[in-house]
This record gives structure tokens, sequence and C-alpha cells, in this order.
């Protein structure tokens, strides 16, 4: 980090993301088919010498999005007490009726994996994997927490975040008597095994949690690996990458930086973080200056969020100054499912695969 300059607070940054995916978001359904997937692998293509000469869009495809329970039969070990992000002691007596809710889906399906999915009741509307698709939704109006919806299924314990609101519903809930159990809402490739941690103690399986953030972790070092077997050794010739947050319908154009998640994401597939190199700390709002001066040779983007420009003919018809960098001139925008691309939870090894494949095997990947 630069001298003088300070990576942004984390619980800030968390809250931040959380607006920006809400701001502009339709209500949305989950496809029958849950999550996207059927991509190739990484293992099984064939990457460029030089990832910058390739052009159009693609998008990351995993080639799974299947769940993989680390056990079939779990044991919680109950009463548990835990003290939750915010500092609250929290006792949980019953996890036979669990909610876990996230503006990224991330905690219901950390749930699945530690063997516990049969106990999930409903979803939030980032939930879209397959094995949670029949669950009701306790989100309306988007990423809208609705109490009456919760109340309704009498849940018997609930972890979540500080990323879904309205806040008040979350206290609601509690005053009813159902413990709430509030875990980091910070999301990056690093913090895949401590999330994996919060929410396995929280339910009573300390031992499942350690087992799936290990396997979770191990994966993802591995994957991180891989890929840099793939990308340029040299430094000069990585591939320059933006993330670029839009909702057209709200007219809402952020570029994420350093301390967003983002940036993690970016390095660990062996690419080069633009924003941070330009000193772009946090989200905030697009400007041509900082656009051009970022000089992407590819522009990252959430599915939902190319769509809500009109594609990339929308997005450089919106966005003129996208047309003036590289990645505008060679249309090299690679876009990733809303509900993958920022999650960091147990599946992160599959998204970062996916999204190798996109940089450095554009014309094998989705598009």
């Amino acid at each position: 980090m630069r001298a003088g300059t300070r990576r942004p607070e984390r619980r800030g940054l968390a809250a931040l993301v959380a607006l920006l995916i809400t701001a502009g978001c339709s209500t949305g359904t989950v496809a029958a088919d849950g999550t996207p997937d059927g991509g190739v692998r990484l293992a099984d293509v064939t990457t460029l010498d030089d990832p910058r000469t390739a052009e159009g869009p693609s998008t990351a495809v995993v080639a799974d999005a299947a769940v993989r329970p680390i056990t079939d039969d779990p044991h919680p070990q109950l009463p548990v007490t835990v003290t939750d992000a915010q500092g609250t002691a929290v006792t949980v007596t019953d996890t036979s009726r669990i909610l876990a809710l996230d503006v990224y889906g991330t905690l219901a399906r950390t749930v699945f994996e530690l063997g516990l999915g049969d106990s999930v009741v409903g979803r939030d509307v980032s939930s879209q994997f397959a094995e949670v698709a029949d669950r009701p939704l306790v989100t309306r109006g988007g990423h809208d927490l609705s109490a009456e919806a919760i109340l309704e299924l009498a849940p018997t314990v609930v972890v979540t975040d500080t990323t879904l609101g309205p806040w008040d519903v979350v206290l609601q809930v509690r005053d009813a008597g159902i413990p709430v159990v509030v875990v980091d809402a910070h999301r990056e490739v690093g913090g895949v095994g401590d999330l994996v941690r919060q929410v396995a103690a929280a339910l009573g399986v300390p031992d499942a949690g350690e087992t799936l953030a290990t396997r979770a972790q191990g994966e993802v070092d591995a994957k991180i690996a891989e890929i840099a077997a793939v990308a340029p050794a040299d430094p000069a010739a990585r591939l320059r990458v933006m993330f670029l947050y839009a909702r057209g319908q709200a007219g809402v154009y952020y570029l994420f930086g350093e301390g967003s998640g983002a940036d993690s994401l970016v390095e660990a597939v062996g690419a080069v973080d633009v924003a941070g190199e330009i000193g772009w700390e946090g989200m905030r709002p697009l400007n041509d200056e900082g656009l051009i001066a970022a000089r992407p040779d590819v522009i990252l983007m959430m599915t939902d969020g190319l769509a809500s420009v009109g594609g990339v003919d929308g997005l450089l018809e919106r966005l003129p100054a996208v047309a003036s960098t590289p990645a505008g001139q060679k249309r090299r925008v690679v876009d990733v499912a809303d509900a993958q691309v920022l999650s960091f939870g147990p599946a992160t090894a599959d998204v970062l695969d996916a999204l190798a494949v996109a940089l450095y095997a554009p014309a094998e990947a989705g598009a």
C-alpha cells in the first residue's frame, strides 16, 4: 500500500457493497436449475500465450455449482453460546429450523456445505444454488428482509450479517426470542475459512466447520497456484483488470478498488487490479478520468449488471470513455454471475477457475 494511504475500514466497505448490490435490483427469481454451471475447467483448456491479444466478451461459468456437503450426518453440539461479530453473546439451543441470510447468498451455501441443508427453511434472493431453490423467500422487493416472512417460518436460529436490512427487522426477529448470530460481513479470497468457522460455531458443528474451512481454503490455495502457472510470469504482461459495478436502470456506476473484495479476486487470478494501482480505495462512483487512467485490458462485471446496461454495446454507448480504454477497443468484458462473483464462500475455488478460463482461454469460456 502506498505511503500516506489507509485501507478502508472493513465494516463500512461491507455496508457500501451491500447498498450498491441492492441499488436498482429487481426482485428477481431463481432459475429452475439454480446457479449457472456447465463451464469448462482450467485444466481442460489451452490458454493463450498472451491473453492481452484476446478480443470480445466472455462469461465466466463454473464447471459444477453443486453443493458438496462435508458430512451427511452432522450432530450439532447444543446448546452453544458464541460471541458474534458485533460482540453480542448469543445462545443457540436448536438448529432444526435455520435461516442463513446475506446479500451474497454465501451463508446459506455454507450451511448446506456443512451438511445442515435439510434444516434450512427459507432463503434470501441471492441464494441461487439449485439445492435451496425450493425454499420460500424472506426477502421482498429485492434484498429487503421481511419480518413477517421470517417469523412465519418460525426459525430456531438466524445467521446473518450487516449486508441485509432494514436492520430493524433483524432486531424485531431477535426481540421475538429467536437467536440471531451476526457474522463478519467482509468478503475476500483470504477470508473463506474464517467465515466457515463462524457459521459452524454458531450452529454447534465446529469440527465439521474446521474440516470444511480446511478443504475450502486448500482448494483456493491450490487453484491460485494452478492459475499462476498459466498467467504471464512477467508482471508487465499481465492482464490489467477493472471491476465495474453497474445498475443501468438506476444510473449506478461504481469502480471497486482496494479493500472491496474485488481486488483480492483479481489478484488471485494472476491479474493486475488497476483500481488499486491508481490508488482507488473502496468503492466510488466511476468518472471518466479514473476510467481512462486505469487503462484496463479487461472490464469485469456482474452478469445482471452488464445486462442492465444493454450488454457490451450498451456499456460503450452509456460510458463513452470505456471505448478509449484497451478493454473497450477490444470489447473485452468478462461477466460473472452476481451470486458468485463476490460471494467468497466454500465454492470460491470454482469461481476462480471459471474466471481464469474466461481470462486466459476466452474462446473456450461462455459467451
